[in-house]
């Protein structure tokens, strides 16, 4: 009776939290709507959620069998209550909502042009996708904030050492999609882009805070891919793209060793929650001051593919 009395202290105590974010634009705070909250906190945050997720949860199968069911003319139904319940714009969508033929279909939509505008003075750094941004400079190769002081090495991200050591004293922003978000990813600059490289991980953890908080180096665990992109404004960019729980694949829409433009897609996240990584080598980017102030205090800001959140450094 002890343990279940002490789950019911844990539960009570995070089921009354909410994810909150900085709005850049608005200068505010304000509440993330979170798709499978409970199912989050259940998982994450009590005993016995953990032993579900260690058990099933975080097995590739689970993701792949969730993948397929988003896939299937059944989740058709899911479409429209998802867009209600979450006031996503459908002003925005490239194409009919009736024409989805499936729930995927809708979650790696397009959209219209003009929906996202990116800044194309030469030094502006833009976010490369929909997300909460967390950003440090000045990082080291043997560790990496991960949320609220959890670290974890760069050579393991990178499953490469010498690439690692690269990086050190340079910057690295985390953009982490929620189910909400618009889930393909953009080109931040003009350059040329290698090809991608895949990093099969053994687990599919949530990238959600609720999760990050309570699993240690989830990014090392989950399946990612890693490019380098030689960027005109800022150098040898590292992009990884990480996986998540019910993400059945990362796919990559541009062709490796052809040149890009700035806005340009370079690929997107199949149903789920998934993360997305930069990485600038020493002296060539500076994040804007709101995002590094809210990454110190353990705040997340959210930001749109295209939206200036820095600029390359005149050091």
């Amino acid at each position: 009776m002890k343990r279940f009395g002490v789950l019911h202290q844990e539960w009570g105590m995070v089921i009354n939290m909410m994810i909150q974010v900085y709005d850049l634009r608005q200068k505010k705070m304000i509440d993330e709507d979170t798709p499978n909250y409970v199912s989050l906190l259940f998982l994450y945050h009590s005993f016995y959620g953990r032993g579900v997720l260690h058990l099933l949860v975080k097995r590739k199968i689970v993701s792949e069998l969730i993948g397929k069911m988003m896939k299937s003319r059944g989740s058709i139904k899911r479409i429209k209550p998802f867009i209600k319940k979450y006031r996503i714009n459908q002003d925005e969508f490239n194409d009919n909502i009736d024409d989805y033929k499936c729930f995927n279909d809708f979650f790696i939509r397009k959209l219209r042009h003009g929906a996202r505008e990116f800044d194309f003075t030469p030094d502006a750094l833009c976010s490369p996708c929909d997300g909460k941004v967390l950003a440090w400079e000045n990082i080291e190769p043997d560790f990496l904030c991960q949320f609220k002081g959890m670290e974890y090495s760069l050579a393991k991200l990178f499953d490469n050492e010498a690439l690692a050591n690269e990086y050190k004293g340079g910057t690295c922003i985390v953009f982490r999609l929620s189910p909400t978000d618009y889930h393909r990813f953009h080109f931040m600059d003009n350059g040329i882009c290698g090809v991608s490289r895949i990093i099969n991980g053994k687990h599919y953890y949530s990238v959600n805070p609720l999760a990050l908080e309570k699993m240690k180096e989830v990014y090392l665990k989950n399946k990612r891919s890693l490019s380098i992109f030689e960027s005109d404004n800022f150098g040898k960019v590292l992009i990884v793209e990480v996986g998540a729980t019910a993400v059945g694949s990362i796919k990559q829409t541009y062709t490796a060793g052809e040149r890009v433009e700035r806005g340009s897609e370079k690929g997107y996240f199949e149903f789920g929650g998934s993360t997305v990584i930069l990485f600038f080598m020493e002296g060539k980017a500076d994040i804007d001051n709101d995002i590094i102030l809210n990454t110190q205090k353990g705040i997340e800001c959210k930001v749109l593919a295209g939206e200036k959140i820095g600029h390359a450094s005149k050091k």
